[in-house]
């Protein structure tokens, strides 16, 4: 297939550009902060509300159920409504439930406002690719979307280590509650930066909707998600194996409808774009050994070496590091090279894995292998998000962004459900349930690496 050639966009003072990047990365950073940063305050959350094990869960859990379900819905009212409209209005929402969340007396208020809180970020984060995608070009896209990867590991990292901070300092006496409202202040000043900043545009006025596809899409991840997120935590129940199994016959549904909608969720150029399909295959599976590598190392951490949370998240800071250097570098390697560093790239994150397997009890050779296991993530992660929307029109940003959003969340989710329960199902010590963890982690970087061979084979 030929590749579509991407009109410019009209020219912007480089100023202008810089500071659009820095107000949608850092409304970005802030979403994917929020995954993991609850996790560290959560005892005291338990203690202070006197929440039960399953309300706690919830309060975790809720923000990612939201934020998965909604992001193709997200990323279409983003392309009805205009991205800018949609990032702020999404911004709006995510400060003001981080807000609520602050102020909340009691569990079952902080649920719900979580799940507002997921809902606002999974309106603001496809449109955080829509406004790259649709403002830069050539070598200054691909500079903005190796920021993006790096935000993508740093928040996630930055969330364990801020957590640990915020938690032991106890500002004020208000123990967790500083974890909800850093937000606020932050989101105001993008919300003001962002009003006089942010290019306008109408979105895509003569496309529809498509309710019945997104109903049925989000229906199908809900049934996906909620039992894999809390199926562990139940002893994987019944209904937990029912709902999975009905959301494999309501995403078959989904996908026989799209071939008739007139106006489909997700348009068929998009998924068949030349680079696509691998390309969400190899991302899932990335973030999957990504976020399953971050969960089982801090619950060894913690609870086999008996490392406080402030000293566990520091430990996470080579992992950072490493797909940081590697993610904000890779454009210095000559062009021909820039395809293969994606499967090479899994495969150092795989010998990464196995150090960290070898090396469990501590110390310096752990931390070694977590820079290596980042170095390799982030060499392959953000070369395969520039290859996947090489042939993606401008016009289908929108879909194309909500797409590898929802394929990264839930690559998250099931990185977490399946090598977090292998973990956990281990027999202790954590030691050796991290190296059986881990040499499956690996497996899987394998796994990935093999399915980002096939657009290697297309170009030779």
């Amino acid at each position: 297939m030929a590749q579509i050639t991407l009109s410019a966009p009209a020219a912007r003072p480089p100023v202008r550009l810089g500071r659009l990047l820095t107000i949608v990365l850092v409304g970005q950073f802030m979403a994917v902060l929020d995954v993991s940063v609850v996790n560290v305050a959560a005892p005291t959350i338990r203690t202070d509300l006197h929440a039960s094990g399953a309300g706690l869960q919830l309060v975790i859990a809720g923000y990612t159920i939201a934020y998965a379900v909604l992001l193709i819905t997200g990323a279409r009212l983003g392309d009805r409504l205009g991205h800018r409209a949609a990032f702020q209005a999404g911004l709006a929402v995510f400060t003001a439930a981080s807000l609520a969340c602050g102020l909340a007396g009691g569990t079952g208020a902080l649920i719900g406002f979580r799940f507002v809180q997921g809902a606002g970020a999974a309106l603001l984060v496809p449109q955080v690719m829509s406004l790259i995608q649709r403002n830069f070009a050539g070598a200054a896209r691909a500079r903005a979307l190796s920021v993006y990867g790096a935000v993508l590991a740093g928040g996630t990292v930055v969330g364990q280590v801020a957590g640990g901070l915020v938690v032991s300092a106890d500002l004020f006496g208000t123990g967790w509650r500083p974890v909800f409202l850093v937000n606020v202040p932050i989101g105001v000043v993008l919300l003001a930066a962002g009003a006089r900043t942010l290019p306008g545009d109408r979105g895509e006025q003569g496309r529809g909707l498509d309710l019945p596809g997104l109903v049925s899409l989000s229906a199908a991840t809900l049934l996906f998600v909620v039992p894999l997120v809390l199926g562990h935590e139940e002893n994987w129940p019944l209904w937990g194996w029912l709902m999975l199994g009905g959301g494999v016959v309501v995403f078959a549904l989904f996908v026989a409808a799209q071939r008739r909608a007139s106006s489909p969720l997700v348009p068929g150029r998009v998924a068949g774009a030349p680079g696509m399909r691998s390309g969400l295959v190899t991302i899932f599976l990335c973030m999957c050994t990504f976020s399953g590598f971050l969960f089982g190392l801090a619950l060894h951490l913690q609870g086999g070496l008996g490392y406080s949370p402030l000293r566990a998240g520091l430990y996470f800071i080579p992992g950072a590091g490493g797909f940081a250097l590697s993610s904000l570098n890779w454009r210095r390697v000559p062009a021909r090279w820039h395809r293969p560093m994606t499967p090479a790239g899994l495969v150092v994150a795989g010998i990464g894995y196995l150090g960290l397997a070898v090396f469990a009890s501590g110390g310096a050779g752990l931390e070694v292998a977590m820079g290596l296991a980042g170095l390799g993530l982030g060499a392959a992660f953000c070369p395969l998000l520039v290859v996947a929307l090489t042939h993606v029109a401008v016009t289908d940003a929108a879909d194309a962004s909500g797409l590898l959003a929802m394929t990264n969340q839930l690559g998250q989710v099931v990185g977490v459900a399946t090598f977090g329960t292998l973990f956990l199902s281990v027999a202790p010590p954590t030691g050796h349930a991290l190296t059986v963890t881990c040499v499956a982690l690996a497996g899987a970087a394998a796994v990935g690496a093999c399915c980002a061979l096939p657009p290697l084979r297309r170009r030779g």
